[in-house]
């Protein structure tokens, strides 16, 4: 079985690339799929539907055009991995924890030990949370396993 894997969350860090290159040096059956990761491109996304004076109706229209890629790609993947770094916050990573929790589709977060508190309520519909990148293709390999 080729198994989709959904990164999403924290896009300043190489964490995606670690764990697919974890995943490519363990032989891993996995094919990873993200949300757009360039944040100029993300914002102006909806921008193609004309020029608007609020920064709020350009926010609504291009976070509307990015959930088209992001509902898509989080409905069809096997598992996900939702990233919170320490120098922003992720609302949009939540935002996909949770759509993932409704779904029913399985999830592993992946965050510092000092955001445990507010990551309560994700990290309890999470199937595995973990600290680390390799920790995470540690759980990938387990569950991957081809016998």
């Amino acid at each position: 079985m080729q198994w989709n894997v959904y990164l999403s969350g924290e896009i300043h860090t190489d964490w995606r690339e670690q764990l697919m290159q974890g995943a490519e040096k363990n032989g891993l059956p996995a094919s990873f799929t993200s949300a757009v990761t360039n944040h100029e491109a993300s914002d102006a996304a909806g921008d193609v539907l004309g020029k608007e004076k609020e920064n709020f109706w350009r926010d609504h229209k291009s976070a509307k055009v990015n959930a088209i890629r992001t509902r898509t790609l989080i409905e069809k993947c096997d598992i996900a991995i939702v990233r919170f770094g320490d120098k922003y916050k992720q609302w949009n990573a939540a935002f996909d924890a949770g759509i993932c929790a409704a779904l029913g589709k399985p999830y592993i977060t992946l965050h510092d030990e000092d955001i445990v508190h507010p990551l309560k309520e994700v990290d309890g519909a999470a199937m595995a949370w973990a600290t680390t990148p390799e920790q995470v293709v540690e759980i990938l390999k387990y569950v991957m396993k081809v016998e």
